[in-house]
């Protein structure tokens, strides 16, 4: 699954190469990057790809692309050598440094039925949900980026993706067709549900939230966003619900999503999915995305079903409870070469960080040293690693495997709350 960015060659300065066996279906979130305007200051790199933070239960870092599992049947007609020329670089993991705010006063999010009588006109709809929507900015160590927010209630709370503020070190939002930036404040993000909540302090206009559960295959399913960017902002495309409760593995997490044809581009990212009536069913964050096969109208969007029960443990707490995490970022070993690659075995995962708050780093496990099995099961890439790990809950236990210098040990490590390790 892949943050969905929109990559612009007229603005950003020259990326690394990406590997040439990015082949297999990928999904794309949907944020609309741009550079830093502070020289010096690059996006960060292409090689990111590569990387799954444990220690967040999600990702390591602003990524460009991430790829669907094998496991839903796709088939790599590319495949050859490993990465041989691609020298790979543990990059820090970025951290949302931008300024929290205050939890707890009680709002929730309603969630209402369906209206009685006629459905809205497409041209209704939009009058009606376009006050809804705004642009939102972000600011991080390496640049900077653009998404779509759905605004929650009156007095200023936003919902939007997690990955659009994903290492945020200041936010802004913007309502469609005002121009006029306010600043945001964070009050709480899940990288698991790919869903965050911001709070600006302003007089907004809401929208109306409805019942996912309500939906059938074939009903109207209508996107409004910002797709690149505020170049194209207050965009409603529309299609139909394709399929209500769509598995889909995310960062090695299985996510239920609405499936839609409803067009979604770059920049799109935590915008709205409505139906008939214009209410909001769903909070738009990935595609379908493929290097060498033909997809169309492959969109996803988190339910409503979902949206409430995690927005409402983010304004009450900042955070969602009972996410377990190992607390180490891994790279797989069959994308190192070089130096760093000499003595490892020729399959599992090399452990780049290791939070010293965790268990894993109590009980002995470092930088360097290779995971081979986990609860018996051969490991070979992050996201299996994560879906094992996902099967538990926090304060059970995860056993490791490790290599290390030409010896083999294994550890057994208490899984912890995420949000603890911070």
């Amino acid at each position: 699954m892949n943050h969905y960015y929109y990559d612009r060659p007229d603005l950003a300065g020259e990326a690394p190469a990406r590997p040439e066996r990015q082949q297999r279906p990928r999904v794309r979130r949907r944020r609309s990057a741009r550079p830093a305007r502070r020289p010096g200051m690059g996006r960060a790199a292409a090689c990111l790809c590569a990387f799954l933070l444990l220690m967040a239960g999600g990702s390591a870092g602003a990524l460009a692309l991430r790829q669907l599992s094998p496991a839903y049947g796709w088939e790599n007609p590319g495949a050859g050598d490993p990465w041989e020329d691609w020298t790979a670089s543990v990059l820090p993991v970025p951290t949302e440094t931008v300024e929290r705010a205050p939890v707890g006063d009680g709002t929730t999010l309603t969630l209402l039925p369906e209206p009685e009588g006629e459905a809205l006109s497409l041209q209704a709809i939009y009058q009606k949900c376009l006050p809804s929507i705004v642009s939102i900015q972000t600011t991080t160590a390496s640049g900077s980026a653009q998404g779509t927010g759905i605004v929650m209630t009156e007095t200023g709370y936003i919902i939007t993706n997690h990955h659009v503020i994903e290492g945020a070190q200041a936010l802004s939002v913007t309502p469609v067709g005002t121009g006029e930036a306010l600043e945001a404040k964070l009050v709480g993000s899940d990288a698991a549900s790919d869903l965050a909540v911001l709070k600006v302090e302003a007089q907004l206009t809401p929208a109306q939230f409805g019942d996912s559960a309500l939906l059938e295959v074939g009903d109207l399913a209508l996107a409004l966003g910002n797709p690149l960017g505020e170049q194209f902002s207050g965009t409603m495309t529309d299609g139909i619900s394709s399929f209500i409760v769509r598995s889909v593995l995310v960062d090695g997490f299985e996510m239920q999503l609405i499936q839609t044809s409803a067009a979604l581009n770059s920049g799109n990212s935590g915008g709205a999915l409505l139906n008939e009536y214009g209410q909001v069913v769903g909070v738009t964050t990935l595609k379908m995305s493929s290097d060498w096969n033909t997809i169309e109208a492959l969109g996803f969007a988190v339910p409503t079903a979902t949206v409430k029960g995690v927005v409402d443990q983010l304004l009450a707490t900042g955070y969602v409870t009972g996410r377990p995490t190992i607390g180490i970022t891994v790279v797989e070993v069959g994308s190192l070469s070089g130096a760093l690659a000499e003595g490892l075995p020729r399959a599992g995962l090399y452990v780049a960080e290791v939070d010293e708050g965790s268990d894993a780093w109590a009980k002995g496990v470092r930088p360097g040293d290779v995971i081979t099995v986990a609860n018996g099961e051969r490991v070979y890439t992050a996201d299996g690693l994560n879906e094992l790990k996902n099967a538990l809950s926090v304060g059970d236990a995860l056993e490791l495997e490790i290599f290390r210098e030409g010896e083999t040990f294994t550890v057994s490590v208490e899984l912890a709350d995420q949000f603890t390790l911070g």
